[in-house]
């Protein structure tokens, strides 16, 4: 006799039965049509499973997610005359997707819940803006090369947001954007050349979609005028790919920035790329971050 084998097998079922206690553990193991001397020997697994189907019901958001792959929950099925256990995305992550075709650098990850639906249409200062990005909605849609916004103005009035929030848009539709903060660009390229740099630098040049935030703000060299910022521009110019600006600065201001000393002709050809590429809107608007 093999005594070990007998007393395993009575605390499987035992513990089955005790799993049993919960409803939503019965819902599953009935779905599954497989007797429960089969059903028994999967007994932790089910019960993780209904573990997190209980978690998902009184979920609120991914970020309130308590299982153990977030945006996910462990799902049975039945495979001949066992069981098989994968993860299979929630309705919050299927739901967000498609913020996966915004890739930020250097941003705060609220940015990616940007949208039209939360901006503020009662105030007047934004109807211009919104309507510019309408337009451009419209227009890039439908393979119309549209240029993209140098939208301007002070600090905290939701500039990077309204952006942020076409971008996500237009993620919908599975365009793919990057968002990146201008002096942070500056700073870490300034300080390493490793593969990162490289591959980040042609993502910049090639996505189909980007936003310089905060541009005119960086600690700005001639390096990082001439090596950085004027082949992203010149790149993106000759591809017809539209750029997205943001600035405390207005145009004339920002050439001022990019003079260096008297280095006005490198500011001149610098300026003359982003009026290519942009269009110019100001934003006067309350201070949102107050």
């Amino acid at each position: 006799m093999n005594f070990g084998v007998e007393t395993s097998d009575m605390d499987l079922k035992v513990r089955f039965q005790k799993a049993k206690e919960s409803r939503t553990f019965c819902e599953i193991i009935s779905s599954l049509d497989l007797s429960e001397d089969v059903l028994k020997d999967y007994t932790s697994s089910l019960k993780e499973a209904a573990l997190e189907f209980e978690n998902c019901k009184s979920c609120s958001g991914i970020e309130c997610c308590k299982n153990k792959v977030r945006g996910s929950f462990l799902f049975p099925r039945k495979n001949n005359n066992g069981v098989t256990f994968s993860y299979v995305n929630c309705r919050y992550a299927n739901k967000d997707k498609y913020k996966e075709n915004v890739s930020l650098y250097d941003l705060p990850l609220r940015i990616k819940d940007a949208s039209f639906a939360n901006i503020y249409t009662d105030d007047k200062s934004r109807i211009e803006i919104i309507k510019k990005m309408r337009n451009f909605y419209d227009l890039y849609i439908n393979n119309l090369s549209p240029k993209g916004i140098y939208l301007y103005g002070s600090f905290g009035v939701g500039k990077s947001y309204l952006i942020a929030a076409l971008f996500n848009e237009l993620a919908k539709k599975n365009i793919k954007s990057v968002i990146v903060h201008v002096p942070e660009l500056i700073r870490s390229i300034k300080e390493s050349f490793d593969s990162d740099y490289s591959e980040r630098f042609e993502l910049l040049k090639n996505t189909p979609l980007l936003l310089l935030d905060d541009i005119g703000a960086e600690y700005l060299t001639a390096w990082g005028r001439d090596e950085v910022l004027e082949p992203i521009l010149q790149y993106r110019m000759d591809q017809g790919l539209p750029i997205f600006f943001t600035s405390n600065y207005d145009m004339k201001e920002l050439e001022k920035h990019f003079t260096l000393g008297d280095d006005k002709m490198k500011a001149k050809r610098i300026m003359e790329r982003i009026y290519q590429v942009s269009e110019p809107v100001e934003l006067v608007s309350k201070n949102m971050r107050k």
